[in-house]
């Protein structure tokens, strides 16, 4: 049975480079940061110039622009709030999104007509608080990622005529619905100004302390290097026990609660680090319960990240608005993305070692990797921005809105045409073979790594020549 309202997308611009190809590939809206105001200040490309001809084009394609204004203000920052504000609210952006009740009610009293969202920064979790903030007069409440899908469906029942926004895929943070106070503690960042420096993806180390003469806490040395380091046993014994700390985990125990592994090797444990949230398997039962906007995270990441992003959960919408049968494949190619690894977060509930990822704190490529952009069609020739390696020989997907081609790599042309055996990585341009006659304009090239014996393309997301 299909499905008669309509499920937006929406997607994470960081820029307008970004906010292009969420559009090219599917993205019904995207949301970006005003300066000074949002939670992302250290890594926006969103002035005020740009913030006018992002709205413009969004408003061009018939598509929307949403501009994050959530930061938790102090006094400082309400001063020149209202001043900062007006010229973005002159561009017209579809809506405001925010957290703080302070600001809110400035922006109800200055801009009433101006539609306001409710950043996940304000922690709704529950249909009183979402109930409370429509009667304020807001048009979206986004939840906070600590709910789970009955919890959500049950928000949508008791209050139908409230726009819902939930989150379905991206980084998750070890905080409350993001209210971190590691990065200020640890760095002088404060997160909550926008300035997080991701403490909680950092490695750490068990160290046993004592107390110097002044009543300083200070590390105890593991391996003694005293007089009997010359004893041959003793020194086996040693290293043995140096090895041993790293090979068996750590648990971790509050009180008579839970214990949590925190395993750890020669560089540390990472037990902050949340894996990375997936969701596209719950976008049929969300369509369903009429959640109207489906959230993607990550305004830090890369153009690829957005497309292809897109392009996955865009399909998983259209084929939830039309009654087909959720596409499991659409789950195994977003592994070619990097990531910490996944998890459904709080959606559902699961034992805590398949939230966290216990072994490095980045995220890594473990099926794919993007190699280079589709600069131009030049004959029979696409030419290539490259900017990871590839060699002849490889397997690419050539990614592109109207589908993905996979082909085996059969030459490669330097920039005076002479043939080359790999382009060698960022900064060079090559030409390769055109695979299919399709539309180029934001055509995407990645490379299937070869250690990786596992097929995730998806097929529903082929191109298929009319």
């Amino acid at each position: 049975m299909s499905i008669h309202h309509v499920t937006e997308l929406l997607s994470p611009a960081g820029s307008l480079k970004n906010m292009r190809y969420a559009f090219a590939y599917g993205a019904d809206a995207v949301y970006a940061g005003q300066p000074r105001y949002s939670l992302r200040v250290r890594n926006n490309e969103f002035d005020h110039d740009n913030l006018a001809i992002g709205i413009q084009e969004a408003h061009d394609l018939g598509k929307k622009f949403y501009v994050v204004v959530n930061i938790q203000p102090h006094n400082s920052k309400l001063k020149n709030f209202i001043r900062d504000l007006t010229p973005v609210v002159a561009m017209q952006p579809d809506a405001l999104i925010m957290s703080d009740p302070g600001l809110i009610m400035m922006v109800r009293e200055h801009f009433p007509d101006m539609d306001v969202h409710l950043s996940v920064q304000a922690n709704a979790i529950n249909w009183a608080t979402v109930k409370f903030w429509k009667n304020m007069g807001l048009t979206r409440v986004i939840l906070s990622r600590e709910l789970s899908i009955d919890e959500i469906e049950e928000i949508k029942q008791q209050v139908p005529d409230m726009e819902i926004e939930v989150f379905v895929h991206g980084a998750l943070c070890m905080a409350y619905s993001g209210r971190c106070m590691l990065s200020g503690y640890m760095n002088k960042r404060d997160a909550n100004q926008g300035a997080c420096t991701n403490a909680c993806r950092w490695e750490y180390k068990v160290h046993e302390t004592q107390q110097d003469e002044n009543g300083d806490v200070i590390p105890v040395q593991n391996l003694n290097t005293g007089s009997n380091c010359c004893s041959s046993s003793n020194a086996d014994e040693l290293h043995m026990q140096a090895q041993h700390q790293f090979d068996e985990p750590v648990l971790l125990q509050r009180h008579d609660e839970d214990m949590f592994a925190a395993e750890e090797d020669e560089h540390g444990t990472y037990f902050m680090n949340s894996k990375d949230l997936r969701a596209v398997q719950h976008v049929e039962r969300l369509t369903q319960m009429g959640i109207h906007s489906l959230k993607i995270e990550g305004r830090t990441k890369s153009y690829f990240y957005c497309a292809r992003t897109a392009q996955i959960y865009r399909k998983a919408i259209d084929d939830a608005l039309a009654g087909k049968p959720f596409d499991s494949s659409l789950m195994t190619q977003l592994e070619g993305l990097a990531n910490r690894g996944y998890t459904e977060g709080f959606l559902r509930r699961h034992v805590h070692s398949e939230y966290q990822n216990y072994e490095n704190g980045s995220s890594s490529f473990d099926h794919q990797q993007y190699c280079g952009e589709i600069l131009e069609r030049n004959g029979d020739y696409l030419k290539v921005d490259v900017k990871n390696r590839f060699v002849v020989g490889d397997v690419l997907e050539l990614m592109t809105t109207s589908g993905n081609i996979t082909f085996e790599l059969t030459e490669i042309l330097d920039k005076k045409g002479n043939p080359i055996l790999e382009a060698k990585g960022s900064g060079h341009v090559v030409e390769i073979p055109v695979p299919a006659d399709v539309d180029m304009r934001y055509a995407l090239l990645i490379r299937n790594l070869p250690h990786s014996n596992a097929d995730i393309s998806a097929p529903a997301l082929a191109y298929v020549a009319s």
